[in-house]
């Protein structure tokens, strides 16, 4: 029986930096009190406390809920209030080094200038993002700006090899995620697996990019059971029937 369910945030539990709706507040809340729930993203803390902790209902138990930023290099537990158990930043050094790069390789990929709302690089501590059009872009903006990748590709071609070391990654519907070597959501689900005390075969994970250059794909590299949704509406119903045999098999 699986002891622990793990999800993406942006496209699977919500729409890309939107909060989650009422009812999927209410699956959530249900699914925590038989089992340990799990939430893994790109984005950092505060992404989380406002997408999704602000709007979990009373009935949810916190305890079972377990919250990783930024691929699994952050982790925070419920104790009375959340608390970080560890983070995994950069030192100055890399962040300089990324930084510098990153400049350069924006440039190459003729991504500079265009309308934009808010910063386009966002230093997350473990982690820094790229966003093509800034961190508060409106949804239908960042729907529209690169629907087949290849804004995205190309800005990925031209930086990874000016950061040998780092990893790399495609990440939301605008942005480019840069994390060190071997650092993912895999690599976040290990991380969880120890803290949790829960083997990752008694995992299970869903996301909304689990396919080749996706960044929940991997998770299912890695062997642990996933299952790929198209949406938010399509977690709902997968979630109710996890819920459905999670609730016979503990009964």
């Amino acid at each position: 029986m699986k002891r622990l369910v793990a999800f993406d945030l942006d496209g699977t539990l919500a729409e890309s930096k939107q909060p989650i709706d009422a009812e999927m507040a209410s699956l959530l809340a249900r699914l925590t009190r038989i089992v340990t729930v799990a939430v893994i993203s790109g984005g950092d803390w505060p992404q989380f406390d406002q997408q999704l902790v602000g709007h979990l209902p009373a009935e949810a138990d916190l305890n079972r809920l377990i919250l990783l930023p930024t691929s699994g290099t952050k982790l925070y537990r419920y104790k009375t209030t959340w608390t970080q158990i560890y983070a995994q930043d950069f030192t100055a050094e890399e962040r300089t080094h990324i930084l510098t790069a990153l400049d350069k390789a924006v440039d190459a990929a003729g991504l500079v200038g265009g309308r934009t709302w808010g910063d386009k690089i966002e230093d997350r501590g473990s982690q820094i993002t790229f966003s093509g059009l800034g961190q508060h872009a409106p949804l239908d903006a960042k729907t529209a700006w690169d629907p087949d990748f290849a804004k995205r590709k190309q800005l990925q071609a031209e930086l990874a090899p000016l950061l040998p070391g780092f990893a790399v990654r495609v990440g939301g519907s605008t942005s480019i995620d840069i994390t060190r070597a071997g650092v993912d959501k895999a690599y976040g689900m290990t991380q969880l697996a120890a803290v949790a005390n829960i083997a990752t075969e008694d995992m299970i994970f869903l996301g909304d990019a689990i396919y080749p250059g996706g960044n929940d794909d991997a998770v299912r590299e890695a062997g642990i059971d996933t299952i790929a949704v198209r949406d938010v509406h399509e977690t709902k119903r997968v979630v109710e029937g996890i819920f459905m045999c999670l609730r016979g098999a503990v009964s």
